[in-house]
């Protein structure tokens, strides 16, 4: 209902638009190139993004190797191919692995194995997506337990075919779940539905470590439509459930390196930003005369069209006013600008 009450508002806004001739347009300027970028210009391999700042520097990964492991202290290691990272503890009794990222793939056997004889006798999923756990059949020759929330098995086992590459947990949990291998203990919790139904929160308490993967980007601004979060509030209520956490150290999923509790209050003074900035171009922070006539008189009769027009004024307005707050702050500001505003438009017409 919020998504027709804002239509019908542009449609009044546009005032009798819908009845301008057609060759008062321009046919050049309503060239869709796809779904999200809906004007004309250079392909992204031509476009000169902001320099990073130093915010995104990422461990050394070696050449050779391909990876890194870090010792986070009490048997707790992580591992990162400087695009993903996971993490490992390693118990008197067995390894505990939270997730798989097939990026990293193999790499993951070897950085285990180079650390302990021990075999993985735990594996927990964060969530369902592939890129996080679709190399967990690397471990089915110990025949590890698998571990994860009960609406993560309920997604997997809904995939037809199922992926043999994500075997189905056998322990699931609703709220709150312990796992407890040997002297290593890791917490799990769950509080609704942010990147993912089943996203996890978790936590190693004896060595103040804190897993939340999807949400937080040490150092870079969020990845394409807020990571691709299938519900925004919940996805930005995440960064104060997290703050909960007594934690010095955050493993994120993603990036070349750790993040801290700093990280998460930018992150989270980013989205906040954000929100404001596209209230503020929703509730006539632009021209959707000027923004949405050209495609109106060249599109007669297609709200579809004219939707798409005013999603462009509304998610650049946002999006110009968000980035130039944030350039040389977060890493990679401007790259998923236009994105992750389209994503916070949406969920605010959406969502409340």
């Amino acid at each position: 209902m919020q998504l027709i009450r804002m239509f019908s508002a542009l449609l009044l806004a546009a005032g009798g638009l819908a009845s301008g001739h057609p060759h008062a347009h321009d046919e050049h300027e309503v060239v869709a190139r796809d779904s999200i970028k809906i004007a004309p210009g250079p392909s992204d391999t031509q476009i000169q993004f902001a320099p990073l700042p130093s915010t995104v520097d990422s461990v050394p990964i070696n050449a050779t190797l391909g990876y890194f492991v870090g010792d986070l202290g009490g048997g707790v290691y992580w591992v990162t191919d400087g695009t993903y990272s996971n993490m490992f503890l390693v118990s008197t009794h067995g390894v505990i692995v939270v997730d798989a990222p097939p990026t990293i793939g193999h790499k993951l056997l070897y950085a285990i194995g180079n650390t302990t004889r021990l075999p993985v006798t735990h594996l927990v999923y964060s969530h369902l997506h592939a890129d996080h756990i679709g190399g967990a059949s690397l471990f089915n020759a110990t025949h590890p337990t698998i571990i994860a929330h009960a609406e993560t098995l309920s997604l997997l086992a809904s995939l037809s075919p199922r992926d043999p590459l994500r075997p189905l947990p056998h322990v699931t949990f609703e709220n709150n779940y312990t796992v407890r291998v040997g002297n290593q203990t890791l917490e799990l919790s769950y509080h609704g539905p942010n990147h993912t139904p089943g996203n996890l929160f978790m936590y190693a308490p004896a060595q103040r470590v804190a897993l939340l993967i999807d949400v937080v980007f040490p150092g870079w601004a969020p990845f394409s439509e807020l990571a691709i979060s299938c519900f925004i509030p919940g996805w930005t209520a995440a960064h104060d459930v997290l703050l909960t956490f007594d934690f010095d150290v955050l493993v994120a999923g993603h990036v070349g390196r750790l993040g801290t509790k700093h990280d998460v209050l930018l992150q989270k003074k980013y989205i906040e930003d954000l929100h404001d900035s596209c209230v503020s171009a929703i509730n006539g922070g632009f021209d959707v005369t000027a923004a949405i006539g050209p495609t109106v008189a060249a599109n007669p009769g297609n709200p579809w069209a004219e939707f798409k027009a005013y999603f462009r004024g509304a998610v650049q307005t946002c999006a110009d006013n968000t980035t130039s707050r944030w350039l040389g702050v977060l890493g990679a500001a401007d790259v998923f600008a236009f994105e992750n505003a389209y994503r916070m438009v949406i969920s605010l017409m959406e969502d409340v």
